[in-house]
């Protein structure tokens, strides 16, 4: 029984039902079904499911939005039960932004999505970025890694001007750094010293993983 509602819950946030969602998350909760495999097998594999469909370009930008919108009305009901469950666990920081001058924020909530169900707290600066809110996210968050967006060629420059101000203030230890828009690429990153560049969603969340294991 526990298992069919898990495959609903999949299949709701992997199509972005997000009414669907949460009513069957609430359902889950007050069946007793733990909290964790509520979210590891239903949520969590949907998002992934909605990931994979991307890569494999089944989904595109609308189906994809749609997935993450669904896996955070499911996560809006799964975070206190998973709180209770998780106090002294450390997650790992992960702080991201557009840069300054770019309006678009298309893929970066599947990125967040992507990254939450990776068990990463992710620090939101939301698009239109300046290069000094990014440096103050660092000292006052301490993440474990900072991601910048672009998706213009015209504010791309700004991730060198943002790397190369955090190295200069000495920011850069114990920090990683990621990139990734639609103008950038993996020469891009090396260039401007980023430690990784997102491809897309899945990508950015496995080599964000990679970063904080090695």
């Amino acid at each position: 029984m526990s298992e069919a509602l898990y495959k609903e819950i999949t299949t709701a946030v992997c199509e972005g039902e997000d009414e669907d969602a949460e009513k069957l998350v609430q359902q889950a909760l007050d069946q007793g079904l733990p909290a964790v495999d509520i979210l590891q097998k239903g949520v969590v594999t949907g998002i992934n499911k909605a990931g994979i469909l991307w890569k494999a370009n089944k989904y595109f930008m609308p189906d994809v939005i749609l997935a993450a919108d669904a896996f955070k009305a499911a996560m809006e009901i799964m975070e206190p039960h998973l709180e209770a469950g998780q106090e002294g666990q450390v997650k790992k920081k992960f702080v991201m932004g557009v840069v300054e001058g770019d309006m678009h924020d298309l893929g970066k909530s599947l990125v967040i999505a992507m990254l939450q169900s990776a068990n990463f707290e992710v620090i939101d600066l939301g698009i239109d970025v300046p290069n000094a809110k990014f440096i103050e996210a660092v000292q006052e968050h301490k993440p474990d890694v900072l991601g910048m967006g672009a998706y213009m060629t015209t504010t791309m420059q700004f991730m060198k001007e943002i790397i190369d101000e955090l190295r200069d203030k000495g920011l850069l230890d114990g920090l990683k750094t990621m990139v990734g828009g639609v103008p950038t690429s993996q020469e891009f990153a090396e260039e401007i010293g980023a430690d990784a560049w997102g491809k897309d969603a899945m990508d950015a969340m496995e080599k964000a993983v990679q970063l904080v294991e090695a």
